[in-house]
C-alpha cells in the first residue's frame, strides 16, 4: 500500500474541467486508471486519497500559458500581415502597420443629464485604453461602415504582438482578439479561441484556456464586428453576451467594436468610443506611408484627384472608400468625377471586372466576364436575402453558393474579389469533441458594402413592385437604417423613383430624417423629383448640429438653399 500511496503521489491530476467548456471529460492517463483498479480490489478499508503536486499543475500551466501566446500571436500574424487596399490585386498584401493611418476618435462625456453629454475628441486610438476619462472595464468601439474598426483591432493586435513600447496593450499578459462573424453556434469563449485562433496547437485544449485566462493578472478582450455576429440581440446565454454585460471577465478589459449599440449591455460600467473618419492630415499621411512614399508628385495627383471633386471629398472622409480611391487613382491614368456614393461604388465595380478582362487573353472568357458584371441578379438575391433576415446571414458554404450561382459565375467573382473564401470550424453541436471538429469554406463579400451594394438591387425591384406605400413599409420593416445605411442609399441612386418612395417611408420612420437627406443626395432623377423630396423633409422641423458629418452638413445646406426657394419648410439650427 506504501508502494502504491507513493505512486499516487507522482500522478499528475489535470484539474481543469473540459466539460465547463461544452468539452470532453478529461480522461485519467493509463497508469492512473491502473492505480485505481488496484485500489478498488484491495481488501483494505482505507480509501486512498489523490495527491495533487501543485508544482507541477503550476509548471504544466505556466508552460501552456507559453504556448498558447505563442499560438495567439501566430495567429494574429497571419491576419495583420495580410491587409487588401484593393481586392482585385490579390498579390499585393500589406502589414498592417504599413498602411495604419490615425483616423479621428472620439469619445461619449456624460455631464448629469443626456443633454449635456457630448462626444470629446482624443488625439489617437491608444487614449481609448490610456486616457483617464475614458479609463474601464467595458468599451465599445462605435463605427460606421467602412471606417476602419477592424483596422484598428488589427493595429492593436500588431502592437501587442511586437512589443511595441507605445502600445497600450504591452503589460496585457494575453489578448484575445475574435472576429464576431464567425461565432454562430459556439456559446464558450474558451471554445471559440480553441477554434478559431488557436486550432493547429494540438496541446492546448479548451479547459486549459481556461484554467490559463483565470490564473491571468491581465487579459484583453476584442471582439470585433458585433453587427456581424450571428447571435447578436439574442438571448442565448452565450459567454460573449455574458462579456458585454459584464457577468463574465468582470476584472479584465473587454472591448466591443460595432455599427451600433447592442441592445443589452452593462451601461453603469460601459464607456463608448467611436471612429470618425480621415480628415486632409490622415489621408495625406495614408498617402504617403502606404502609396507614394517622397514621391510628391503622386502625392499631389491623388490629392488634386479629391480637390477637383467636393463630393468624392466628403465620401473620403470613410477610410474604406479613401484607400480603395487612392490606391485606385494610382493605378489609373485617370479617375472621373462622381456626384453620389452609388455612382463611385459602381464605378469602382466596374474597375475590379475591366481589371479582371486586361489579364484575361481568352476573348470567350471577356465575354462571359461582362456578362457576369451586368447580370447578378441571383448575387443580389443572396445579399438581401442574407440582410433581411432577422438574423443576418454573411456568409455561405462554398459549395451551397456555388450551386446557387453557378460555378463558373462563382468562380469569377471570387477571382475579381468581391467574393472571398475563409476557412472556419464546421461547428454545428456545442458538445462536439474539439479533435473532430472538421473545417469548411465559407464565402463571404470583400466587406458588408459590398454585400450592401448588391442587395440595393434587389430590393429596388422589390420596392419598385409595391403597389401602396403599405407594402413599401411592409419591405423596408425588416431593414435596420442604423445599421444598413448604405443599403438605402445605393437604392435611391440606382432608380429615381424607388428613391422617392424610400425618402417618404424614411421621412416617417423615426429618427431617419438624416438618412433621407443623405438618401436625396443619390439621387439620378430630374429636379422635380428631387424638389419633391425636399419638400417632405422640410414639411417638418429640420435640425442641423455640429455632430453631423461635413457632408450631411454641406448637403443640409444645400437642401435649405432649395427648400428656402419652395418657400416650404421649417428650421431649427443647433450647435453650427
Amino acid at each position: 500500500m506504501e508502494n502504491l500511496r507513493s505512486k499516487l503521489d507522482t500522478i499528475e491530476v489535470d484539474s481543469s474541467n473540459e466539460q465547463a467548456s461544452g468539452d470532453e471529460e478529461p480522461a485519467l492517463s493509463s497508469s492512473a486508471q491502473a492505480a485505481q483498479a488496484s485500489v478498488t480490489s484491495s481488501q483494505s478499508t482505507e480509501r486512498p486519497k489523490f495527491v495533487v503536486r501543485t508544482d507541477n499543475v503550476k509548471s504544466t500551466i505556466t508552460d501552456k500559458k507559453s504556448l498558447l501566446i505563442d499560438a495567439l500571436k501566430r495567429r494574429y500574424k497571419i491576419q495583420y500581415e495580410a491587409i487588401q487596399p484593393i481586392p482585385y490585386i490579390k498579390e499585393r498584401l500589406y502589414c498592417v502597420d504599413k498602411v495604419f493611418v490615425e483616423g479621428g476618435t472620439e469619445f461619449y462625456s456624460v455631464r448629469g443629464t443626456a443633454d449635456k453629454s457630448e462626444w470629446v475628441r482624443v488625439n489617437s486610438y491608444r487614449d481609448i485604453f490610456t486616457d483617464s476619462r475614458i479609463k474601464s472595464t467595458r468599451r465599445i468601439i462605435e463605427a460606421g461602415a467602412g471606417y476602419g474598426k477592424s483596422t484598428v483591432t488589427l493595429q492593436l493586435a500588431y502592437d501587442w504582438c511586437n512589443g511595441l513600447e507605445s502600445s497600450p496593450l504591452k503589460e496585457v499578459d494575453i489578448l484575445i482578439l475574435l472576429r464576431l462573424r464567425q461565432l454562430g453556434n459556439v456559446k464558450s469563449i474558451y471554445k471559440a479561441i480553441k477554434l478559431f485562433l488557436v486550432p493547429d496547437e494540438p496541446q492546448i485544449k479548451s479547459s486549459d484556456i481556461k484554467n490559463i485566462i483565470e490564473r491571468c493578472s491581465s487579459v484583453e478582450v476584442i471582439m470585433d464586428g458585433y453587427d456581424e455576429y450571428p447571435d447578436k440581440d439574442k438571448h442565448t446565454g452565450s459567454d460573449v453576451d455574458r462579456i458585454i454585460t459584464s457577468d463574465l471577465f468582470a476584472d479584465f478589459d473587454a472591448s466591443l467594436a460595432t455599427r451600433y449599440l447592442p441592445k443589452d449591455y452593462d451601461r453603469c460600467n460601459t464607456k463608448r468610443v467611436r471612429l470618425v473618419g480621415f480628415d486632409k492630415k490622415a489621408r495625406d499621411q495614408y498617402i504617403r506611408k502606404a502609396i507614394a512614399g517622397d514621391d510628391e508628385e503622386i502625392v499631389e495627383e491623388i490629392k488634386r484627384a479629391l480637390k477637383d471633386n467636393p463630393i468624392l471629398d466628403d465620401l473620403c472622409q470613410v477610410p474604406l472608400l479613401f484607400v480603395m480611391f487612392a490606391h485606385m487613382t494610382h493605378e489609373k491614368e485617370y479617375f472621373q468625377t462622381f456626384k453620389s456614393v452609388t455612382e463611385f461604388f459602381r464605378h469602382m465595380i466596374q474597375c475590379f471586372h475591366d481589371h479582371m478582362r486586361k489579364k484575361s487573353l481568352d476573348k470567350n472568357t471577356r465575354k462571359h466576364m461582362s456578362e457576369y458584371e451586368m447580370e447578378h441578379t441571383e448575387l443580389s438575391n443572396v445579399a438581401f436575402e442574407g440582410l433581411s433576415n432577422r438574423n443576418q446571414q454573411l456568409s455561405w458554404g462554398k459549395k451551397v453558393l456555388g450551386k446557387r450561382l453557378g460555378q463558373p459565375f462563382y468562380e469569377h467573382y471570387i477571382l475579381v474579389g468581391i467574393l472571398v473564401e475563409e476557412e472556419v470550424a464546421d461547428v454545428t453541436n456545442e458538445r462536439n469533441p474539439l479533435k473532430h471538429t472538421p473545417q469548411k469554406i465559407e464565402t463571404r463579400f470583400y466587406h458588408k458594402l459590398f454585400c450592401e451594394y448588391f442587395a440595393s438591387f434587389a430590393l429596388v425591384l422589390k420596392v419598385a413592385a409595391a403597389r401602396n406605400a403599405d407594402k413599401v413599409k411592409t419591405i423596408l420593416d425588416k431593414i435596420d437604417p442604423f445599421d444598413l445605411q448604405y443599403l438605402y442609399r445605393f437604392s435611391c441612386g440606382i432608380d429615381a423613383t424607388v428613391g422617392s418612395k424610400i425618402i417618404k417611408y424614411l421621412k416617417g420612420r423615426t429618427g431617419c430624417g438624416k438618412l433621407a437627406i443623405l438618401c436625396i443626395l443619390e439621387q439620378a432623377g430630374d429636379k422635380d423629383d428631387i424638389k419633391k423630396s425636399v419638400r417632405e423633409i422640410c414639411s417638418k422641423v429640420f435640425f442641423l448640429a455640429n455632430e453631423d458629418s461635413k457632408l450631411l452638413q454641406r448637403f443640409s445646406i444645400q437642401l435649405l438653399d432649395i427648400a428656402s426657394k419652395c418657400d416650404y419648410f421649417n428650421l431649427c439650427v443647433g450647435g453650427m
